[in-house]
Formats: structure tokens, C-alpha cells, sequence
């Protein structure tokens, strides 16, 4: 996962896929992995929310 110093959300699609590659992974989620999951959770629901107002 990337870190970003700027507000703007990044496009929730890039956001999608680290989540899908993330759930990938054999095993489970470790709990940093967990942890980081989470977070990009609230990234992508931010991203959502970008997009439907930039939409709008």
C-alpha cells in the first residue's frame, strides 16, 4: 500500500485491486495484514464517495 501526502483519495479501483490482492494470499490475513485491510477499506469507501460527487 502506497502512502500518499496529498488529500485527494486515490481512484477507488486502484484501491479495489490492492484489496483483492491482499485477500488473495494464502492462510488468511496475518494481523498486520488485518490492519491493513482495514485501512484500505476506509480508503476505498473514501474513493466511493469521491467519485460519486465528482459524478454528480
Amino acid at each position: 500500500m502506497s502512502t500518499r501526502t496529498d488529500t485527494a483519495p486515490r481512484p477507488a479501483a486502484v484501491v479495489n485491486a490492492e484489496i483483492r490482492a491482499l485477500l488473495m494470499r494464502r492462510g488468511g490475513l496475518a494481523p498486520a495484514e488485518r490492519a491493513a485491510y482495514e485501512r484500505l477499506l476506509v480508503e476505498w469507501a473514501e474513493a466511493v464517495r469521491a467519485e460519486v460527487v465528482v459524478a454528480a
